[in-house]
């Protein structure tokens, strides 16, 4: 089978495994972040034992998905050298910048300050520690910055030539590079996203404990938190996603094309749904409204955009015949319907619902769309990310309509001369087992903290007593079993 002997097709399954597994923990460590640090301002504000104790939970929660995020993240990043050899030969001058930033100034800032968090509570001042809360919240978001940066570069590149030899990108502005016109919209849009779905995360565990009647302070106070952030970034994320669109329709025109099936060179309609007919290349939709899509792009309802027919006539490396249009089109426009419609009326379910009596009472069928609202944004998430990543093949570097002439490169001519199919399959079949551990460990102690629940710290203190007394009972058990052995052995 073709699946099985094709090494480029391999190397992406690869690194879409590794990516995909990495970015189930790095959207929830960046928005759970936020939510740790709100609370911790929280109590540093009203000393309340019991807010303290839910900043000690949600500490619990984010450090563990942070650990797993580092972890996946370093696989990943060894991806380039191994798989992607090539690719990394090409953008080296480019990437070096950045991903250095990403270690040096970003992880760096986000690792000190969460050692402070962690063991620094009884050793530094409440208003420290409180800012140490923020500072890794806010290092996190620096660490997604400089990887937008890179990422951002391979899709509209800018302030580069290429060599004089055609072997590699060359950097000439470092400023121009790092700000190229997808990387503003693309940061703004990614971390609003992670927020949204932080704050899902958090009305989802108030509705659990509600649900559970148990913990009612946090519940209550978590919902709060959790409506108000949402509301807030769902709010920015609908500009900032207009943005992000807009940047795509004049800088990428296949991408574009390929978000709304359009093949032929017109007006971009708007469909809810449809599905891409790429044997008879065409789009067939139940309804479409037309003009709205070039609106929303331009401004302008009679902009036209060039199709995937005529784009592929004036670019050989465009095979319509291999080209994952569908995909894009149907991941495109699940993200826009689960960000634009169900987390919205989920908001609107926990505001009326929280306003009503304070708590969502007898409604289970309510309780029950909160428990499970973070799948809605954790899902528009990967399918942004696919509609991405996806959208811009067949190229790893994106030729854009404002990039320097000759960067860009094919996905083909990115991987590894030296990995053979064989390799890939065994990698792939490891990877699989050590992230399904990884997973398997990170819901186990999730789990284990939510049942536990935010516990005072009187009551954490006095269960680490009763466990150390155990352990003790226990050791005064063995040596004395083992004294008795040994009075035995002596008297045989």
């Amino acid at each position: 089978m073709e699946l099985f002997t094709d090494v480029a097709l391999l190397s992406r399954i690869q690194f879409a495994l590794v990516v995909i597994f990495h970015f189930c923990f790095v959207p929830l460590s960046i928005g759970l972040g936020l939510i740790m640090a709100i609370n911790e301002t929280r109590y540093y504000k009203t000393r309340d034992p019991k807010d303290e104790a839910a900043t000690r939970f949600w500490v619990k929660i984010f450090t563990t998905t942070f650990a797993i995020g580092v972890a996946t993240g370093i696989t990943m990043e060894f991806s380039f050298g191994t798989n992607w050899a090539d690719y990394s030969r090409f953008v080296g001058d480019i990437f070096g910048a950045p991903l250095a930033a990403e270690a040096l100034l970003a992880f760096f800032l986000e690792s000190v300050f969460l050692g402070i968090v962690l063991f620094g509570r009884a050793k530094v001042s409440p208003k420290f520690y409180m800012i140490s809360s923020w500072l890794v919240w806010f290092g996190s978001c620096l660490s997604a910055l400089w990887i937008l940066i890179a990422n951002s570069w391979m899709q509209t590149p800018a302030g580069a030539e290429l060599a004089a030899d055609g072997s590699k990108a060359v950097i000439t502005d470092f400023f121009a590079a790092a700000f190229n016109p997808t990387t503003l919209p693309r940061y703004s849009h990614t971390v609003l996203a992670l927020l949204v779905l932080g704050a899902f995360v958090a009305i989802a565990l108030s509705a659990w404990y509600m649900h559970k009647n148990k913990h009612q302070h946090f519940a209550e106070k978590t919902m709060k938190t959790g409506v108000v952030v949402a509301i807030v970034a769902t709010g920015c994320l609908f500009i900032s996603a207009h943005s992000s669109a807009v940047v795509v329709a004049e800088e990428q025109p296949s991408k574009i094309a390929m978000m709304e099936g359009h093949y032929e060179t017109g007006t971009l309609p708007l469909y809810a749904v449809g599905i891409v007919d790429e044997e008879n290349q065409e789009t067939i939709a139940p309804f479409a409204l037309p003009g709205f899509t070039s609106w929303l792009a331009s401004g302008d309802f009679n902009k036209e955009y060039p199709g995937l027919k005529d784009l592929a006539a004036e670019n050989p490396e465009l095979n319509l015949d291999e080209m994952p249009v569908n995909l894009v089109f149907q991941s495109y426009h699940l993200m826009v319907a689960l960000f634009g419609m169900i987390a919205l009326a989920i908001i609107l379910a926990a505001v009326v619902a929280f306003k009503k009596n304070g708590k969502l009472g007898s409604k289970k069928w309510v309780q029950w769309i909160l428990i499970l609202s973070p799948l809605f944004p954790f899902l528009a998430i990967q399918s942004g990310w696919v509609t991405a990543e996806v959208g811009r093949q067949p190229y790893v570097v994106y030729p854009s309509v404002s990039g320097p002439e000759g960067v860009s490169l094919l996905t083909n001519d990115a991987i590894s001369q030296s990995v053979s199919a064989p390799e890939l399959i065994v990698t792939i079949l490891l990877f699989l087992v050590v992230y399904l551990f990884l997973a398997v460990a990170w819901v186990r102690l999730i789990g284990r903290f939510i049942k536990e629940g935010p516990v005072l710290a009187e009551a954490h203190a006095a269960k680490k007593a009763e466990k150390a007394a155990e352990k003790a009972s226990d050791k005064a058990v063995v040596e004395a079993a083992a004294a008795d052995a040994a009075d035995k052995k002596k008297e045989a």
